[in-house]
């Protein structure tokens, strides 16, 4: 057990060293690994926030069920009773034929037409709020009330739910891209870094196979190395996050306070926070792997 842990200690504490050795440069390639993994967070972090925020804002799409003119107490009882039971709606408001036409007479913009009206042509109605308000589930609960016995028409304003929701897709579909393209990015940067490394320690390398040394010990230094730069990388990623957001949130606070709204962008949560990290070193050792295999190949071939 000691041995094996003298076998990583040591090459760890070694590339540590040589790291503080060459601070500018290593910091600098943190500072481009986490500009680089940032980018699909930011990106996550307001689609997130987009997607969290369709679930408070009050401008809910709403189911608005317009009943018969000739509807009876009673079968305004049975929709109501309908509409408390159902486990797809969240929650519903009944307004009286009377009580719009009130509201509908004291509003200026209407008043000339509401005077050339001998009677109220209003309908009695619910506005209905489901709990799901993707597109599919919307139009679903709206084809099942416009068949029940008493509404004459059952109508939603989903045009806005479908753009909202079609913009979200594409983040998403945003995210997966940039992900896999910066992904082939860092590992680029990690095997370049890495392979200049080699080519600088590469008589070092030669003398260690003259004498034995395997290609696992020899290249387990390099891997520490990668697997170091993709923390730092991840961690200046986090930081860089964490800035972007502190200073959109500035100016979100004061257009949120002028709807009277407490909208906030918030970071990535933990579990997501944790991969991005994960992934980041991962990414770090898969690029110092592929390029200490590489080299140890052209150094075989000589």
């Amino acid at each position: 057990m000691n041995q094996w842990l003298k076998q990583h200690l040591q090459p760890l504490q070694m590339v540590l060293g040589r790291m503080r050795q060459n601070l500018l440069g290593t910091v600098l390639i943190c500072c481009v690994m986490g500009v680089t993994l940032s980018l699909p967070e930011i990106l996550y972090t307001i689609v997130d926030n987009l997607s969290q925020m369709t679930g408070s804002i009050e401008s809910k799409p709403q189911l608005s069920l317009f009943l018969k003119m000739d509807a009876p107490s009673s079968t305004k009882d049975a929709i109501a009773e309908k509409l408390k039971k159902h486990p797809d709606i969240k929650t519903y408001e009944f307004v009286s034929k009377e009580s719009a036409w009130e509201q509908f007479q004291q509003n200026a913009a209407t008043a000339d037409i509401t005077g050339s009206l001998s009677k109220n042509p209003l309908p009695d109605a619910y506005f209905v709020t489901p709990k799901d308000i993707h597109p599919e589930s919307v139009q679903r609960l709206q084809q099942e009330i416009q068949h029940w016995d008493g509404v004459d028409l059952a109508q939603i304003d989903a045009n806005w739910i479908k753009r909202l929701d079609t913009v979200i897709k594409l983040g998403k579909k945003a995210i997966f891209v940039l992900v896999a393209l910066l992904g082939f990015a860092l590992i680029a940067i990690v095997g370049n870094t890495i392979r200049l490394q080699i080519l600088t320690q590469l008589e070092e390398i030669e003398v260690s196979k003259l004498i034995g040394a395997t290609n696992q010990f020899i290249r387990r230094p390099f891997l520490y190395a990668g697997t170091l730069y993709g923390l730092g990388g991840g961690i200046a990623a986090w930081l860089i996050v964490l800035a972007v957001v502190t200073l959109f949130n500035s100016s979100i606070t004061q257009i949120a306070d002028l709807y009277a709204s407490q909208f906030r962008l918030s970071m990535p949560g933990l579990w997501v926070t944790l991969t991005m990290l994960i992934s980041a070193i991962g990414l770090g050792w898969l690029g110092s792997f592929v390029a200490v295999n590489r080299s140890l190949a052209q150094i075989e071939k000589l």
